[in-house]
């Protein structure tokens, strides 16, 4: 056999060697693929299929079933399972080189990038009582503040502006206010809804990146009210940012920085949520006491979330969890899945440095 029948293969292991080379330099990594490379495949994808009507992983997923067919009719031409068996073996080496080569040279090498919250020199660590507290307190009186600037009335807020318009101006957003967190992010990366409504639910996701194409994808049930932020996150992972910490406090940063009440109420609102299951894990008896003085409005939007992400079950929380955590820690999130919840932690710290008390 040529040498070529096994490029893939071999493209795969030279990928993973250089990540591990990667690993041991972060400083580079962040330097040379994170600063010069990358931001050149983004705006290259952004111009390409970024501008497609439709979730450009529909086309993976065709090319995926085209290599499957080309796989089954050369299989079939084979003679002798001796045969067989080793061109199975061959495809198999290919194509798992192939992905893990395109996940790693398309966006993975973020992966082994300088931490964004040691960039931005920040030390996030957990709160006590009284400091959740006291931010719990900061994000309540602004929430309040930019709920009442959509609507005064306290019924559920169950419909804002079509997605088209909301992707549109999230991405103005980030643009505008990334320069607030110093970063050198480029590009304008879609967040694309992802049909059939449920779908991601029920696996266990709201959003998702899909590195292979460079777009992410949300569920078309997710709550009006969390689309905002949870579009913002996506674009986070969009630009590069691995970690689910940095990317939550990357969307809360834009969405509270914005000049649109929706986006602002939505970030607040997000981090809310947050510190209140802090609370209630810390204080439950506290907590119990607190929530029957919070806004009318707040509650019923929070009811209102509840409710929409009840209406799509998961078809397993634990996998679905169990999965995300091996992947993240395999590539070198040490947290894993926990990482979601550094969002108070990272807010308090960003709140300190901006000497931030409202």
């Amino acid at each position: 056999m040529a040498k070529r029948d096994w490029s893939w293969a071999l493209l795969g292991i030279l990928a993973l060697v250089v990540r591990y080379f990667a690993v041991q330099n972060p400083e580079g990594t962040d330097e040379i693929y994170s600063r010069k490379f990358f931001p050149g495949i983004r705006n290259v994808i952004d111009l390409t299929l970024g501008n497609l009507p439709f979730p450009s992983v529909y086309l993976f997923v065709a090319t995926v079933f085209l290599v499957l067919v080309v796989f089954i009719i050369r299989f079939k031409g084979r003679s002798g399972w001796k045969e067989r068996m080793f061109y199975t073996f061959k495809a198999m080496a290919n194509g798992l080189g192939a992905l893990v080569f395109f996940f790693l040279v398309l966006w993975g090498f973020n992966y082994q990038r300088t931490p964004i919250f040691q960039q931005l020199s920040l030390k996030p660590k957990s709160l006590n009582l009284e400091q959740l507290k006291s931010e719990l307190e900061i994000t309540r009186r602004l929430a309040v503040q930019y709920r009442s600037r959509i609507t005064q009335d306290s019924v559920a807020i169950d419909s804002i502006m079509p997605y088209s318009d909301l992707e549109r101006l999230v991405r103005e957003n980030m643009h505008d206010n990334l320069d607030i967190l110093g970063l050198n992010f480029t590009g304008k990366p879609r967040t694309k809804m992802f049909p059939p409504q449920g779908f991601m639910r029920r696996m266990g996701i709201l959003g998702i990146y899909f590195p292979f194409t460079g777009e992410s994808y949300i569920d078309p049930s997710l709550h009006p009210l969390e689309q905002p932020f949870t579009v913002a996150h996506e674009m986070a992972h969009s630009y590069g940012v691995t970690n689910e910490g940095e990317a939550n406090f990357i969307a809360w940063v834009i969405c509270t920085n914005s000049e649109d009440p929706l986006l602002r109420y939505s970030g607040h609102l997000r981090l809310l949520q947050y510190q209140i299951r802090d609370y209630y894990r810390m204080a439950p008896s506290e907590y119990k006491e607190w929530v029957k003085n919070l806004s009318v409005g707040i509650k019923n939007d929070l009811n209102s979330i509840r409710e929409a992400s009840e209406v799509f079950q998961p078809f397993s929380i634990e996998l679905s969890r169990k999965s995300n955590d091996i992947f993240l820690k395999s590539q070198g999130v040490k947290a894993g899945v926990n990482s979601y919840q550094q969002l108070p932690m990272l807010a308090f710290a960003w709140r300190q440095r901006m000497n931030f008390f409202d």
